[in-house]
């Protein structure tokens, strides 16, 4: 048995480390909130123009076979492309903001919520660290998977919790209020 002391200090550590993973899913939020308003900043625009002018502006040479690519999927994006990837955006910012709010608040629903989410990203993020290992992709796995095992964690834990906690049946009980079978 921990001691009270011990109890509030792990209870404060727990509510920390909530609220790193809190502030993690906030910051995802936000960085894909710009790649939506981006999107819709790009819409009736020539995208290839502005690629090309990006790439001269961070001294990329366009004869790069990373470079081609990019001027390659500019020339592809559509209007509806982009709307499409600007509604998308929108809704995964606001389900991570619902997440971080959550989590921030120490509410079960976003503990899985955070699991679930983090669990079905995890074959996207073993297929791209297949397709090459590098240190954002290596890291954002690494972070997802423990982000997976924390939010598991506590999951069972508060499930171990409420077990030790559950009133005895009514049914357990004989006719003079005490359990069965003492």
């Amino acid at each position: 048995m921990l001691l009270p002391a011990t109890k509030i200090d792990l209870h404060r550590a727990q509510k920390n480390l909530l609220r790193v993973v809190a502030s993690f899913e906030f910051t995802k939020g936000v960085f894909v909130l710009l790649i939506g308003l981006s999107a819709i900043l790009l819409v009736h625009k020539d995208a290839w123009l502005i690629a090309e002018s990006l790439l001269a502006l961070f001294h990329v040479n366009t004869d790069r076979r990373i470079a081609e690519d990019f001027l390659d999927f500019a020339d592809r994006l559509t209007d509806a492309r982009l709307w499409a990837a600007a509604q998308f955006a929108f809704a995964y910012s606001a389900l991570r903001f619902a997440e971080a709010y959550g989590l921030w608040k120490e509410r079960t629903w976003a503990e899985w919520l955070a699991f679930v989410s983090g669990t079905l990203f995890l074959p996207i993020e073993i297929r791209g660290l297949m397709r090459g290992i590098t240190i954002l992709r290596s890291t954002v796995f690494v972070a997802n998977i423990g982000i997976v095992l924390y939010m598991l964690f506590l999951l069972q834990s508060q499930r171990k919790r409420r077990r030790a906690c559950q009133p005895i049946a009514p049914e357990s009980l004989d006719q003079s209020g005490n359990q069965g079978g003492e």
